[in-house]
This record gives C-alpha cells, structure tokens and sequence, in this order.
C-alpha cells in the first residue's frame, strides 16, 4: 500500500525533451483506496471511520465540513471521482494540480480540512477564537474556480 520514496525522479522532461507533467515521481506520494461514498476530483478526503477493523483506512470519505476549527482529520486530496466501492486514487503528499479550494486562495496560504463546504479546503486561521487546525497543505497559485495548485502536506 504504501508508495516508496527511495526513488526522486526530479527531471521535468524525458530523453527528447516532452514535458513529463505532474504525474512525473518528483515528491508525490498517490495510494490507492476504497471510496466509501461520492467523492469529486479535487475533493480533499479522510478515512471511513464507519467501517470495522482495518477497513477503517482501506476506504475514504469526501471530508464533511466542520465548522470554525476546519477538518483536521483530512489525509489528502482525490486525483479522481468516485462513487462508493470505486478505487480511488488520492495524493497523500506532495503536488495536486487542482484541488478544491475556497475561492479567496492565493499562492502560498496555509489550507485547512474543510470548515464550511465538504471536501474543499480553507484558508488557516492563526489567531483569535476562530484558530483553525489541522494542516493539509499549502496553496502553489490562486484559486480559479476553487481549484488551485497545491502541495498537499504528509499525514498519512
């Protein structure tokens, strides 16, 4: 399950010049998981804690909402959609090109697990009532339609 990182593939084209794109290993850890409910491309996800046993980390959930701290059970971001039973693949670390996001992201924000729409990260609090927790990545552009590029920080 779990991908190795003994390998860095930094180069960002091939032999004859092609561009290798996002998919290339440059940092980017993918596992595959079981979804356990509808999940959208770019929707941030947690474990299924509905499950029994060890199935509580095979399968993924779209990562509700919760309001004012944000989601801090959030373990990374879809690559793609799925429906219940479907695999899915899920970056838990390193570049997504488009996760959902608020739409007031600029590069270089600190996001949070979802605080007011299920499966789209927010921007950090970091003083007062409101502090937010839960880390999970840092935004690499602004938001176009509430998707940015981002780096989606370790926790899985």
């Amino acid at each position: 399950m779990s991908t190795d990182r003994l390998i860095q593939f930094l180069d960002t084209t091939d032999a004859e010049g092609n561009a290798l794109g996002p998919s290339v290993s440059n940092r980017r850890e993918v596992e595959t998981f079981h979804a356990g409910g509808t999940i959208a491309a770019g929707d941030w996800v947690m474990f299924d804690a509905s499950k029994t046993g060890a199935a509580r980390v095979a399968y993924v959930l779209q990562a509700p909402a919760v309001a004012t701290k944000g989601n801090g059970a959030v373990i990374g971001c879809a690559l793609e959609a799925a429906v219940a039973g479907d695999l899915i693949k899920v970056v838990t670390a390193g570049y997504h090109a488009a996760a959902n996001v608020d739409g007031a992201v600029t590069a270089g924000d600190i996001l949070v697990g979802p605080i007011t729409v299920a499966g789209r990260a927010d921007i950090e609090v970091v003083t007062g009532v409101n502090a937010t927790t839960g880390k999970c990545g840092i935004a690499l552009g602004a938001d176009v339609g509430n998707f940015a590029p981002v780096c989606v920080v370790k926790v899985f």
